[in-house]
């Protein structure tokens, strides 16, 4: 029976709370198909200021600014019906060091698991966790069975599946999703598709771990253009443009192969757009341009990759820039976002480390809300111990 709150001037909606929410754009993409996000939590004071800067939050909404290793259940909402985690994935990621979920950033996971078993009967029915695609594999698959495990104990089945913003947005942006579900619906019949590939089969095939396949639509194809239509266009001379001695070692930096390619760009009648990675190679730094309409995956420097810059080619000219704010809000699907008052590096630092908003809408028309709400029809009755401490 899903946990309905009643709020003045809204409509019916089941609640939910957002944790390691950043700048809201898991709310962006939850609240369209019917949630009502009604508490968030980051440690970010310069996300915060973006999210209530977006928002501008009605009374019944509360972001706690914090480390979540001091969060407790009494601190939480006791009508939850879903609560999302995108728990940090620096120890995770395959630019990370691996080190998993006993890495001092991914092990807030069990902080995040820590609440649900202090909350009790009063747990939501439903959970979502989102990383990087590196958790199916960290530690040879263990790190993913011990969420799963985790999950199993707090009374949860859980579904695996993974999803690229690319079939959103034209941006390369894969990840991983984990739905955990106290009532699970019945098992798609065809244990490997689109969205549950090779990769992915471990967990379900392990006796150990309590684990359904939900029924879902086949989501959108993969993007194969579309970058363009998402670049601030620019005259010449604004001043974001690299000048032309930088634009020259950006060039000179270019593998043979690359600089040939980026020849053919300049050489088209018509501007072309592409993204550029700054990489190391062989000990040197270099830039990387992609061959297609695609952007890169938008990372932050903290997370251990450089800024992504934007390189406009064609009528004989090449020009550089880094990728602008907006740019970044719209490769995240959140086009309209609040940037006015920004500092630069915040708003791309906010962005890059978020989590892509049609992806979280297409998740939760599909399957978080017709879970929450009853819709997708029971699975096998769950018998699953829930062990406290």
């Amino acid at each position: 029976m899903s946990k309905i709150v009643s709020l003045p001037g809204l409509p019916e909606a089941p609640a939910a709370a957002e944790f390691f929410a950043g700048i809201g754009l898991v709310r962006l993409g939850l609240e369209p198909a019917g949630f009502d996000v009604v508490w968030s939590n980051d440690i970010e004071p310069a996300k915060q200021a973006m999210y209530e800067g977006h928002f501008a939050d009605s009374e019944h909404h509360k972001y706690v600014l914090g480390d979540i290793a001091d969060i407790s259940a009494n601190d939480l909402p006791s009508n939850l019906s879903l609560a999302w985690a995108s728990f940090p994935c620096v120890d995770l990621s395959l630019a990370g060091w691996r080190r998993g979920l006993a890495g001092s950033h991914s092990s807030t996971f069990w902080h995040f698991t820590r609440i649900l078993d202090e909350m009790g009967e009063d747990r939501p029915e439903v959970v979502a966790l989102e990383n990087v695609v590196g958790l199916a594999t960290s530690h040879g698959g263990e790190d993913l069975a011990a969420a799963v495990r985790e999950l199993n104990r707090l009374g949860y089945s859980a579904d695996i599946l993974t999803l690229d913003a690319r079939r959103f947005v034209p941006q390369s942006r894969p990840r991983l999703f984990i739905v955990g579900a106290q009532a699970p619906p019945a098992d798609e019949p065809e244990p490997n598709n689109e969205i549950r590939p090779d990769w992915l089969q471990a967990p379900f095939g392990d006796p150990t771990l309590r684990t359904h396949r939900a029924a879902l639509p086949t989501p959108p194809p993969p993007l194969t253009k579309g970058l363009s239509t998402v670049i601030e266009r620019m005259s010449p001379d604004d001043e974001r443009w690299w000048d032309q001695k930088r634009t020259e070692a950006f060039i000179e930096s270019l593998s043979p192969i690359q600089r040939e390619r980026l020849k053919q760009f300049s050489a088209s009648k018509s501007l072309v757009y592409r993204t550029a990675y700054r990489r190391t190679r062989n000990g040197k730094p270099v830039w990387e341009v992609r061959p297609d309409d695609i952007s890169g995956c938008l990372r932050t420097a903290r997370g251990g990759s450089s800024k992504q810059a934007v390189v406009q080619a064609g009528r004989g000219t090449v020009r550089v820039r880094w990728m602008t704010p907006r740019e970044y809000a719209r490769l995240m699907g959140a086009g309209d976002y609040q940037l006015s008052g920004l500092r630069n590096n915040q708003a791309l630092f906010g962005f890059g480390d978020a989590v892509c908003v049609p992806v979280v809408r297409w998740l939760s028309e599909n399957y978080l809300m017709p879970l929450v709400r009853g819709e997708m029809g029971p699975g096998s009755p769950a018998e699953l111990a829930v062990v406290s401490g």
